[in-house]
Order: structure tokens, then sequence, then C-alpha cells
């Protein structure tokens, strides 16, 4: 590239850029940019910079304020759109979806608490573009919680729309739980129940997970923390049958959650008659003492 002066008869020349390059064997030329409007200083510090002649004047030409790292933001929020996760949360835009928005990226690019999110937003203190991009000015955690609260009544309208995405009749349903730990008091929710954190002393809550078969997430639901693993069966069932209107699905889950108990309680009463699990250890040795499984075959792993 290069910048050229073409004479203008009466008027002042026009400063252009152009590049050169090869078309069937012949060298010829193209205007990028018409930079006529420039200042002439700015013009020749441009001519140094193609030169690779010293930047020092350049320095002088141009004034870097602040430059914020865009790369991943543009890549995250690019591809949530291209899933049409933003339409699936509000099929208009607002305030409070690009605020919901602006905590999944921040979620996926750099996970913090609230706060830290809020501060990476904030036109002071912000780490990335993300709030440019999204148009968000002055925002706090008190925004961000609030945009949460707006979240959960839109909750069941957004897993209705990935269930009828991912999930149909026949299909595979993956479904496991999960915990953890809460600091404070007044969450409804929160009670002492079986520990996964190894955080002992604490009390907890518990949460639901509901997947495809490719383990892509569909639902989520949040129990109290000393809710057992198969109690929470009966709610995902009714789900299953009533919101998502799935008359087969094969369930799985781990052997700690579908129980004898549960399968007759509450899968078949349901109406899910096709589940897959694991056997537990007396199961496991009346098998063997009955010869119904070979256990030559386990010699080599």
């Amino acid at each position: 590239m290069y910048v050229a002066t073409v004479p203008n008869r009466a008027s002042p020349p026009a400063i252009l850029l152009r590049e050169s390059y090869r078309q069937a064997g012949k060298v010829k030329s193209r205007t990028l940019a018409n930079l006529s409007h420039w200042p002439e200083q700015k013009i020749d510090a441009l001519r140094a910079v193609l030169r690779g002649q010293s930047v020092a004047k350049v320095d002088q030409a141009f004034s870097i304020t602040r430059s914020l790292p865009h790369g991943h933001v543009a890549a995250v929020l690019g591809m949530l759109r291209k899933l049409g996760l933003d339409k699936m949360i509000a099929p208009r835009r607002s305030k409070r979806r690009d605020q919901v928005l602006a905590m999944i990226v921040a979620r996926i690019i750099d996970p913090l608490s609230k706060l830290a999110t809020a501060r990476g937003l904030d036109d002071q203190t912000r780490s990335s573009s993300l709030a440019e991009t999204l148009a968000l000015e002055d925002v706090d955690e008190h925004d961000l919680y609030a945009a949460m609260d707006w979240l959960i009544e839109r909750q069941a309208k957004i897993e209705d729309q990935l269930a009828a995405r991912h999930l149909s009749e026949g299909t595979l349903v993956l479904y496991d739980l999960s915990s953890s730990y809460y600091e404070g008091s007044t969450c409804p929710l929160i009670a002492f129940g079986h520990d996964r954190d190894g955080k002992k002393g604490k009390r907890q809550i518990v949460w639901g997970l509901m997947c495809d078969s490719r383990g892509c997430p569909v639902a989520v639901q949040v129990f109290k923390g000393n809710t057992s693993d198969p109690k929470t069966l009966k709610s995902q069932m009714d789900k299953l049958r009533v919101r998502f209107a799935l008359q087969r699905v094969i369930l799985v889950g781990d052997r700690g959650m579908i129980t004898a108990a549960r399968i007759e309680q509450d899968l078949k009463p349901a109406g899910i008659a096709d589940w897959i699990t694991a056997l537990r250890a007396p199961s496991i040795r009346q098998l063997i003492s009955s010869g119904a499984i070979q256990m030559s075959l386990f010699d080599q792993r």
C-alpha cells in the first residue's frame, strides 16, 4: 500500500490510499480510501508507517487513550447469537436481555462474582469491550441481580424451547444432581445434606440438570439442600410428560437415583417404561451366583 497524490485541476490534489496488484501478468493499482480530508501531519505519519520508517513522528500524530480486549467477546457473543440463545431468552432486545447476555458471556470468558462482573462492565474499570458491544451503561451488581430475577420468570419458556429443539420421542434423557455449599442464612432452600463439596458444616442447595443424549443442558431445577437424589425424579417425570409432551423417553441416571422403589413409585406410574442405570453390589452378586454373568469375560481389561 502507498499514499498517492493525484492532481485535481484547479482544486486541491486528491490524497488516495492505494495498493498494487498483478492481474494477467500486468501490474495494476486500486484505490482503498480517499484521505483528502486528513490533515497533512496525519498523512505524513501514515506515509512513514507504510515506508517502514521510524514511528517517532507517528506517536505525535496518533494518541491511544484506551484499548480493550475484544476478540474473545466477539467470538462468544457471535456464537451465542448464531445459536439463537438471545432470541430464546427474549424475542426483542431490551436492557434486561442485554444484561443477561453480558452475564453469560462474562461467565464463559472470565467467571467471577456478580460484583466483580459488574466492575468488569463499568466504564471506569472495564476489562473488555463487552459492555460497549452491548451498549450497557452504569451497570452495577444490583442491576445484574435484578436481571436474574427477570430471567427466572422466563425459565419455563426457555426450557420449553430447548426441549423442542433437543428432545424427541424415544430419545435418551440424561439426568443427574449436584450441590453447592451456601454462605448466608436467608435462602429458604438451604439445608444440611449430602456433602459433595468437601465443605463440612455448611448448609447447601441441590440442583438437578436434565440433558439430551449429547449432554446439552435442557432444564435445571433447584431443590432444598437435604433432598435425596431419588426424591427429585417425580418432578422430572412430570416435566417430561406434561410440559415437554414426550410420551416415550429413556431415562439415564446413576444407581443412587433410579432405585427399585423409585421405578415402582415414580417411573412406572409416569409412563416411563425404559431406563438405564447401574446395578448395586447385592444385585451383581446375585447374578454371579446364579451363573448369569460369565466371569471369564472380565479376566482381561
